[in-house]
């Protein structure tokens, strides 16, 4: 199975001498197809506690499990309490977990774990293997999934519901170019059912756009490419991170590898306003603080140059388009080898509303 630049750096990875497990996913009948699993991740022995799951308040079958200060969620319940589809591919070593746009898939083998959501490597949450069972952080449901929770530490009970999100469609779009020894596959999101034509047609243009200009880009390398050259591939995935309040956030990665020790990552984030198609900066939510940049920067230089790999060169913000946002707060991103070294990734650096609106208002008042 292939892996890419991005997912390896995203994998974790276990030792060879890892034990070959059975099924899992655990807490019942395996789903349909599957017969056999990959082979686990180590086992987790750290001290646990479990968890009373609930769906809309209805108390469901399977347990969590809190540990490392986070609750943990068995896959089968998201396939039996949240009706998310689940079936396994022996080939790839891969679980497959629900449908669209939010469509989760978890490789496993003796030596990596990785997490994909509609194609996009998500690299700061894990597989884990419990008393026997697949688990994922709810920290991946609510961030990525379209989920929300009520946790009480006190009781030990989490109970989860679906966020109420824009009415708006998103589909996955591809371009799609099978040059031999050099494929090009970029997914990105189009959206349709917003009530104005105008900014419908302004996000798809302003997305498309950008996924256009990284494909002539990679069918220029392949142009100069020549026959002695390893493969070349170039790939696309996006993965949406805000839905809610009038206001769409989402960010896509292109990786392309054209030879040396590893390919490169372009990271492009864009937060939209559904009423009129607009492209929001970092100004258009903030604004209301006039001292919000000042933040910003002051932040940004602080954790940048705390958390190694800082190569010099920050002075203050150079774009207000590299963001996105998730539930009460905005991410601030930097590109590869822009601040850091290659090894860091992409740096981020994240605000919660409340501290660069400190007075409660929204970032979203003047949206509506």
């Amino acid at each position: 199975m292939k892996m890419n630049d991005t997912s390896k750096k995203y994998a974790r990875k276990w030792g060879a001498g890892m034990i070959a497990a059975g099924m899992l996913i655990g807490g019942g009948v395996l789903p349909a197809g599957i017969t056999q699993a990959a082979p686990a991740a180590a086992q987790v022995k750290a001290a646990s506690s479990p968890v009373v799951l609930k769906v809309n308040g209805k108390i469901a079958a399977q347990k969590g499990l809190f540990q490392d200060g986070k609750v943990w969620i068995p896959v089968t319940f998201m396939r039996d309490a949240l009706g998310m589809p689940l079936s396994y591919d022996k080939a790839e070593k891969t679980y497959t977990i629900g449908t669209g746009t939010t469509q989760t898939k978890l490789t496993v083998t003796e030596y990596y774990t990785t997490i994909k959501v509609n194609n996009y490597f998500i690299g700061e949450y894990e597989v884990k293997n419990m008393d026997n069972r697949f688990y994922v952080s709810f920290d991946l449901l609510s961030d990525y999934l379209g989920y929300k929770g009520d946790w009480s530490a006190a009781t030990g009970r989490l109970n989860v519901m679906k966020r109420t999100q824009n009415a708006v469609t998103i589909k996955t779009e591809s371009y799609v170019k099978d040059h031999k020894d050099a494929p090009i596959k970029l997914d990105y999101p189009q959206v349709s059912g917003l009530a104005s034509s105008e900014a419908e047609k302004a996000i798809n243009d302003t997305i498309k756009q950008t996924i256009q200009k990284y494909a002539a880009y990679a069918e220029d390398q392949i142009s100069l490419k020549s026959e002695d050259d390893r493969p070349y591939e170039f790939e696309g995935g996006y993965v949406v991170t805000y839905n809610q309040d009038g206001v769409l956030s989402l960010i896509t990665n292109q990786y392309g590898y054209t030879g040396g020790a590893h390919g490169s990552t372009i990271r492009n984030a864009f937060t939209f306003s559904l009423k009129d198609g607009k492209r929001l900066l970092l100004g258009d939510l903030f604004k209301a603080n006039p001292n919000y940049k000042k933040q910003l920067n002051a932040k940004v230089s602080t954790e940048i140059k705390a958390n190694g790999g800082y190569l010099g060169g920050f002075t203050g913000l150079n774009t207000e388009k590299y963001f996105y946002l998730k539930e009460g707060k905005a991410v601030l991103f930097f590109q590869q080898y822009e601040y850091t070294a290659y090894a860091t990734g992409f740096p981020e650096v994240i605000f919660s509303f409340k501290e660069l609106l400190p007075d409660g208002s929204s970032p979203f008042a003047a949206l509506k």
